[in-house]
């Protein structure tokens, strides 16, 4: 949630008052309209290089006293036996407020029927059905119409009554269990059996956006809401200034699932709209938090140390910095801010975007930038290549000045010149002068490659996280398409970045027949030497509704070998998947989609996360619960990608931390490279049936001969490498049938 930012100088009550307004206002948007001024930026400088990372990390910043111990949470124990699931919670959920000021939690919505309407049975083809099925689809809260493309629903849980009518939010994995936030509180569920996921416990903390993550048997929690209390209760704070207000990162000790308890709340000055779980090679004592917080800066006298600046030099103030977390893990009581991070110094303005902005029309903010638009609306599949305006890639260390970059082939140079003055020093929303962006929405953490993407309202940025407590900014990328950068990933071998634009906030309608495929979907960059270079744009193509907020939000890679595939929400655009392997021809293979959650007017409803986990896809769906999905072997996913893909298995998982795939050896990771060689011509088909052939007879022996076999057709694989024209994969292949063979 995006809350109005406040003047340094204004009173503490009207401090308080206006973050309650500006959390009314924008509570019913999964994460807030974000206005922006159309002011254009000058044209920067060009770059100073970044500077080698220090030998040493820098001195910490001494932070303020964050840690406080837990008021008595209310009970979080499982519901009893003819007690309704979550019966725990205080009462039956509420709305997207759940937790606002003010009170209890609103009435919620009609409850939803005792039998589930039956899944749609999907379509099937190498060919995206035409027309698109997902064009005028029914309305509907329980029994919208669906469509179905390449993957298929095999459950949708509806809400327990303790988060009926409350915005369910982003998803965290550990072991059978998905944990599900929701502005309620968060609910733990038991997916041993994807068809029929099982509540294990449903506990009641309101506050927004209660994003959250887990790592081992700790369960983080975001809060940003001035309404959060202490004993995790309904009813608010009125009071402008109170010990009891918590607005940062919450500590759950998750070791019974069925009975959590609440460890400790690191408070900060900004709260904790997002928040990244970070791990450090060798550190196997603590992990790392990184805060993303976008609301205003707290007052002094409820949390000392906090102090709003608008001068980015300013050490003492709370803007322009990370706050990053150290969790002991075996004493996670004593989490503390360890470091403040000022990798936002030096950055230009975002570039503008006027015809986007007229566009959206004013609604939800438009979270425009200004500026001239990039080319037409994109080819097939939504893949938009590089003759948009792309965004050029540009910074260096924070420290070492800021600039654009050489603009990719066909794209104009999208970075903004030196900051102007900011209308107000928060994030950037406000007045009318250019904005400096002074804190990220979110950031995409791969503790493998020592990178991390951060997603920063108006600009990207790609951090050195080599040394966790102390990222180092080492470029920038601008986009005048971008709207507001909202997330980050990364392609398995760490050499590619897409970063998303949450165009409007995710409250509005922002997938029309009229919205540019170049505005609210995703700019996919490769990393080469350090720097972000900029290829092509990704939206899900099908138009939707004015009824329908869509944009893109939260998504994960898929672990199908050899290839860079990716499921992503779009709020009621529902699912997509894509491939984008070709980064100039990302191309969507599989999707789903219902329709509007009301036929009269605009409702906040839609996937707010899509995430792969063990072989499953599994949706956060902002009103109607959750969803479980697989994909459906096709031309474009062969059953064996999709079972090679099954045999990645985490014990837990957060998608704002990457983890490197490994597929252990197996006939299905020999089988799917062969599938993926026909697929691109690179071995003729009289070779593909041979080799699938010895495939087949080798998996059929045992011991000294099975190796044998293997070890013979791996020898005639690599001869073949150097007579594909896709050699690389030929290898990889060869490298998959020698490791069956050891």
């Amino acid at each position: 949630m995006k809350h109005e930012m406040q003047t340094q100088h204004a009173p503490r009550f009207a401090w308080a008052l206006t973050s309650a307004l500006a959390l009314a206002l924008v509570y019913g948007a999964a994460c807030g309209p974000k206005k922006a001024p159309n002011t254009p930026a000058p044209a920067p400088s060009a770059p100073a290089p970044a500077p080698a990372r220090p030998s040493t990390p820098p001195p910490a910043t001494p932070p303020p006293a964050v840690s406080q111990p837990p008021a008595t949470p209310p009970a979080a124990t499982p519901p009893a036996a003819g007690a309704p699931a979550g019966a725990n919670a205080a009462a039956a959920g509420g709305g997207r407020g759940g937790g606002r000021a003010g009170g209890a939690p609103p009435t919620p919505p009609e409850p939803p029927p005792a039998v589930m309407p039956k899944p749609v049975d999907p379509i099937v083809s190498a060919n995206k059905p035409d027309p698109d099925p997902r064009v005028g689809l029914k309305p509907g809260r329980w029994d919208a119409a669906q469509a179905a493309w390449n993957m298929k629903l095999i459950s949708t849980t509806p809400p327990t009554p303790a988060s009926l009518g409350a915005t369910h939010s982003d998803l965290a994995f550990t072991k059978n269990y998905v944990v599900q936030g929701n502005y309620n509180g968060f609910e733990i569920w038991d997916i041993s059996n994807p068809a029929k996921p099982v509540l294990a416990n449903a506990y009641t903390c309101p506050a927004s956006q209660n994003d959250v993550s887990v790592y081992k048997n700790l369960l983080f929690m975001s809060s940003e809401a001035t309404a959060s209390r202490s004993d995790c209760k309904f009813g608010g704070i009125p009071d402008p200034i109170s010990k009891d207000r918590v607005r940062g990162v919450r500590i759950f000790d998750i070791s019974d699932v069925k009975n959590p308890k609440l460890v400790t709340s690191v408070q900060n000055c900004r709260g904790s709209h997002t928040h990244t779980v970070v791990t450090q090679p060798g550190d196997n004592d603590n992990v790392y938090i990184y805060i993303s917080g976008t609301s205003g800066v707290r007052p002094a006298e409820e949390l000392p140390g906090c102090q709003a600046s608008a001068n980015r030099e300013d050490p003492n103030g709370s803007q322009f910095r990370l706050d990053v977390i150290q969790v002991p893990l075996k004493a996670p009581q004593t989490a503390h801010i360890v470091s403040n991070p000022r990798i936002f110094n030096d950055l230009p303005s975002p570039p503008s975007n006027p015809e986007r902005d007229a566009a959206a029309g004013g609604r939800g903010g438009g979270g425009g930038r200004g500026g001239n638009a990039a080319g037409a609306a994109g080819a097939a599949g939504g893949a938009v290549a590089g003759g948009g305006a792309a965004g050029a890639a540009g910074g260096g260390a924070a420290g070492a000045g800021a600039g654009a970059g050489a603009a990719n082939a066909g794209g104009a140079a999208g970075a903004a010149g030196a900051a102007g003055a900011p209308g107000a020093p928060g994030a950037g929303r406000g007045g009318g002068g250019p904005r400096q962006v002074n804190q990220c929405h979110d950031i995409t953490v791969y503790p493998e490659a020592g990178l991390a993407g951060g997603a920063c309202a108006g600009l990207g940025l790609l951090l050195d996280i080599r040394e966790a407590a102390h990222p180092i900014r080492i470029d920038m990328a601008a986009d005048p398409n971008m709207s507001f950068w909202h997330s980050a990933t990364f392609s398995n071998d760490g050499t590619k970045v897409l970063f998303s634009d949450e165009w409007g906030g995710g409250s509005a309608p922002r997938c029309r027949a009229t919205d540019k495929l170049e505005w609210g979907g995703d700019a996919i960059f490769t990393i080469e030497k350090n720097k972000l270079v900029f290829h092509s744009y990704y939206k899900m193509p099908a138009a939707q509704t004015d009824q329908e907020n869509c944009v893109a939000h939260n998504g994960s890679m898929i672990p199908i070998p050899g290839r860079d595939v990716m499921v992503q929400a779009f709020y009621q655009g529902g699912l997509t998947v894509f491939d984008w392997t070709d980064v100039a021809h990302p191309k969507e293979i599989a999707f789903f989609d219902r329709g509007p959650l009301q036929a009269d007017r605009l409702g906040s409803a839609g996937s707010w996360s899509a995430y792969w986990y063990n072989g499953v896809i599994v949706s956060s769906e902002i009103a109607r619960g959750l969803d479980i999905y697989e994909l459906v072997a096709n031309p474009n996913i062969t059953q064996n990608e999709i079972d090679a893909a099954k045999t990645v298995k985490f014990d837990y998982f957060n998608t704002q931390e990457q983890r490197k795939f490994v597929w252990p050896p197996s006939f299905a990771l020999a089988r799917a490279y062969v599938d993926q060689l026909e697929r691109s011509n690179g071995l003729s088909s009289a070779r593909i049936a041979a080799v699938r052939q010895a495939l087949t007879a080798a998996e059929g022996q045992s011991g000294g001969a099975r190796r044998t076999a293997l070890t013979t057709l791996a020898t005639s694989l690599n001869s073949d490498a150097a007579g594909s024209s896709d050699a690389a994969k030929v290898k990889l292949l060869a490298t998959a049938v020698t490791d069956l063979a050891k």
